[in-house]
């Protein structure tokens, strides 16, 4: 069964795709859909997706029917789920701290101090990476080394609440998409642009949620202070 499983595929236009391909960007999908919904549960729920992708992308390693290494693409897996280790852990204080039915995270900027981390890491890490995977012999070791970084990025930006994190993951999908495509690892293509349509409405919730947390802050700080001068 579980040999079944691994080596499961189907064919589309002549092209052979490995199940686990399909389900791993499914689980990661419903990963992206939970944290738009601030649910603790999308960090388990990506991690799967994570562990399964992992074996997708070192198609030379397991010898997928793409046949090809994308190192960054199967190094940020890795990545994913020490940070989505940290997320779930940092989400779940929360949860005890507001109750059950409160959201896991409060939406909020970065700040400057947030993006100067974000632009440093941004640059230094895709140059750092292009080299490694290019060294390493990874195909498109720039553009792969620019999705590990900004995917690291986005996580960790979900994980601390900045709804900047959106807009990081549309940056990995325009670069991710042609990638891919170029690649033949066409379900994750597929899903990377349904990724982009869930970003962009994620990106619009978070912005929501976050007015309406601003708004509550300034009413509540305007009643202590009506409170304090009356007393």
């Amino acid at each position: 069964m579980l040999d079944w499983l691994f080596d499961a595929q189907l064919v589309l236009a002549g092209h052979p795709i490995l199940w686990r391909e399909v389900v791993g960007n499914l689980f990661g999908l419903a990963s992206a859909v939970g944290g738009m919904r601030r649910k603790v549960w999308a960090w388990p729920v990506g991690i799967v997706g994570n562990v399964l992708l992992l074996t997708v992308f070192l198609g030379g390693v397991f010898d997928t029917p793409q046949d090809r290494d994308l190192y960054g693409q199967a190094g940020r897996q890795v990545f994913f789920v020490v940070v989505a280790a940290f997320g779930w852990v940092r989400w779940r204080r929360t949860l005890r701290l507001a109750g059950p039915d409160a959201p896991a995270v409060v939406p909020r900027w970065a700040g400057r101090a947030g993006w100067t981390q974000i632009l440093v890491v941004a640059v230094v890490g895709t140059v750092t990476f292009g080299l490694v995977f290019r060294a390493l012999g990874s195909w498109g070791p720039w553009a792969d080394a620019w999705i590990f970084t900004g995917s690291l990025l986005a996580t960790y930006g979900m994980a601390r609440g900045w709804t900047e994190f959106w807009l990081i993951w549309i940056a990995v999908d325009v670069v991710g998409v042609p990638l891919l495509l170029r690649a033949g690892y066409y379900p994750s293509a597929v899903l990377y642009l349904v990724y982009g349509g869930v970003v962009l409405y994620g990106f619009t919730v978070w912005l929501r949620a976050q007015r309406t947390q601003e708004a509550q802050q300034i009413t509540a700080a305007a009643a202590v202070g009506a409170g304090t001068g009356t007393a």
